[in-house]
């Protein structure tokens, strides 16, 4: 092995999988086209040499910083010229970033944290842009004519200490201005985190209805393009706790805070709202809505218009009338909505159980009702994957379905309609539906869980890592799809990654345990990340307190005998797993066939005969 330092760019086709579910052989023919003609030439050029292409991807290695950056300027601005002859939806755009670091080279291949950080710098540039570390700027100093801006430090995944990083802004200063690449310019947005709204109602079971307001605030002041608003799942981490402004405004980087309280008693509810310039503390304005219940959807549009006042933000005509557009007529299918929607975030089949009741009730009450179409179907996606008996894909398909049917423009129902479409075999168009969810709601987290779980299905690493990165980030405590993405690290070979995000899940798993020690699936796959690590005998506890919790659960047994295969322990594995057959739905049965779980059991001939009783 060899040591030297080294300057990495890093390439990574924006959508890919989208534009593959449109048309694979265009997308296919487009792509090596632009290799051929464009990015194989432009490295050989300035004396690149490729050491890794994955799919979409590639990784190359220059002999200095300036070759590297002055390739990636050239190679973007050629495409931004061919873009402009391209429909939208047919574009291919590329992210880049360029690193200078410490390399380790074993043959033809380059790894270490000089690559590590190019790749990660690649996933947060911009479409069209390129993303470079503080040490390549420094080294480039005036030698480019290119124009910097400077976007601090960011806390890179799996990268021990934040990076400094640059984003090069191909619209300033250069050769050819008019080929600046798209979306350069720099977001100067207001950034807007809503804070869990404080039920004041002394009764913690009207807890749903201040968190339903607050969700319904984040999801209003996110229709208004002049706003960028911190997702939903980020900001209650802070649920429950004293806030320090400063300290929301560090971990967010928001320039605005909005905070207050509910109380609802009876037909009446009142809600005081306030918005904070979290920079300095200073209270930019404040209100008390004092009003009927059926006030509630009249309340929340003119909170939204006020910030938008307070803040000068433009309000377009279609965002105005979006704002406006009451999700439905009944207030009581609005608060069998709310409950419903409490529920099913606690992600306990007990309580989606009742979640499903209540969203049912919801549309006894207003059958149009697009939003709890799509609660149902989160519900229907939760019980199926649960094994719950008498809950079939086509019940998410037909919730899902309603809710776009009613309002294409919910970001929910696309991403249900989605993972049904995927669970149907039918992937590119359950792309087609992330994309789209996406697009409305980049906050969304079930938008990007569910895309990750098709894709690996897929076998498209590369966009599961992506969506599974993004739902961690939107979604902080969430250990499920740190576990997940443990997994598909693992599965992609990027073992070191794998390692850092289960013990991130594992972490998060034992604050859960505290909160809900009744809970069995954490356990169940928390033990395979702690078989990752090497920590075998703890991870025997995990699953053998899986077992205790929940023997008749399927999830749980299909997951413990994960555990014990891992372990390599046949017997153990194969007794749980005739324990789940009798219990399993046809999904998992034809999963387990291609779970890399199992492949310490598959040259097992009792495992064989078991897939075939299958």
């Amino acid at each position: 092995m060899e040591r030297r330092l080294a300057a990495i760019l890093a390439a990574d086709v924006v959508g890919f999988s989208r534009l593959m579910g449109a048309d694979e052989a265009v997308t296919l023919a487009a792509l090596n086209r632009l290799r051929e003609e464009l990015l194989d030439p432009k490295f050989a050029e300035h004396r690149g040499r490729v050491f890794k292409r994955t799919g979409d991807g590639v990784l190359v290695e220059f002999p200095s910083v300036v070759n590297a950056v002055a390739c990636a300027a050239e190679i973007q601005r050629a495409m931004a010229e061919q873009n402009a002859e391209v429909p939208e939806e047919r574009r291919i755009a590329l992210r880049v970033g360029v690193n200078l670091g410490d390399v380790i080279v074993e043959h033809d291949d380059i790894f270490g944290d000089g690559v590590n950080v190019a790749a990660r710098l690649e996933g947060i540039a911009r479409p069209g842009g390129i993303a470079i570390s503080a040490t390549v700027r420094d080294h480039i100093g005036n030698r480019l004519d290119l124009a910097f801006e400077d976007m601090g430090e960011q806390a890179l995944k799996n990268i021990e200490r934040p990076v400094r990083v640059f984003s090069i802004l191909l619209g300033g200063p250069s050769s050819h201005p008019s080929l600046a690449a798209p979306n350069a310019a720099v977001d100067t947005r207001p950034l807007i985190a809503v804070l869990p709204f404080t039920n004041m109602s002394g009764d913690t079971e009207q807890e749903y209805f201040a968190d339903g307001i607050t969700e319904d605030m984040i999801t209003d002041l996110s229709k208004v393009s002049g706003l960028s608003v911190i997702a939903r799942n980020s900001v209650f981490t802070f649920k429950g706790r004293a806030v320090d402004v400063q300290e929301v405004s560090r971990r967010f980087h928001a320039s605005h805070i909005l905070e207050g309280s509910v109380r609802k008693a009876g037909q009446r509810v009142r809600i005081n709202a306030q918005l904070i310039d979290a920079r300095d503390g200073t209270h930019l304005w404040a209100d008390r809505y004092d009003r009927d219940l059926t006030d509630i959807f009249a309340i929340q549009d003119e909170i939204t218009k006020t910030i938008v006042e307070q803040l000068k933000v433009t309000l377009l005509p279609k965002e105005k009338r979006a704002i406006e557009t009451a999700p439905t007529q009944s207030v009581n299918a609005y608060d069998y909505y709310l409950q419903g929607r409490h529920l099913f975030h606690l992600h306990t089949q007990a309580h989606v159980l009742v979640a499903q009741r209540w969203f049912k009730k919801a549309l006894e009450l207003d059958p149009g009702y697009a939003r709890a179409y799509a609660g149902l179907a989160y519900c229907c996606w939760f019980l199926y994957t649960n094994d719950h008996a008498g809950t079939s894909v086509n019940d998410i398909f037909e919730a899902s379905a309603h809710a776009v049917r009613l309002d294409p423009e919910l970001a929910e129902g696309r991403a249900a309609h989605g993972i049904a479409l995927d669970y149907l075999g039918r992937y590119p168009e359950a792309v087609v539906e992330f994309e789209r969810a996406i697009a409305i709601d980049p906050n969304l987290f079930e938008a990007h869980y569910f895309y990750a779980f098709a894709a690996r299905g897929a076998g498209d690493l590369q966009t599961a890592i992506r969506m599974d990165e993004r739902a961690s980030d939107i979604d902080p405590e969430d250990h499920r799809v740190r576990l997940e993405l443990s997994q598909v690290y693992a599965d992609a070979g990027l073992i070191e990654e794998s390692r850092e995000m289960a013990r991130s899940a594992i972490e998060r798993v034992e604050r859960l345990r505290v909160r809900h020690p009744e809970l069995s699936l954490p356990l169940a796959i928390g033990a395979g990340a702690l078989i990752r690590l090497g920590e075998l005998s703890r991870a025997r506890e995990w699953a053998a307190d899986a077992l205790m919790i929940a023997p008749d659960d399927p999830v749980t047994l299909y997951n413990v005998a994960c555990d014990y295969a891992l372990l390599s322990d046949v017997d153990r594995a194969m007794e749980v797993l005739e324990r789940w057959r009798p219990r399993a739905n046809q999904r998992t049965k034809e999963w387990i066939r291609f779970d890399s779980d199992f492949d310490p059991l598959r040259s097992d001939p009792r495992f064989r005969k078991f897939l075939d009783r299958l």
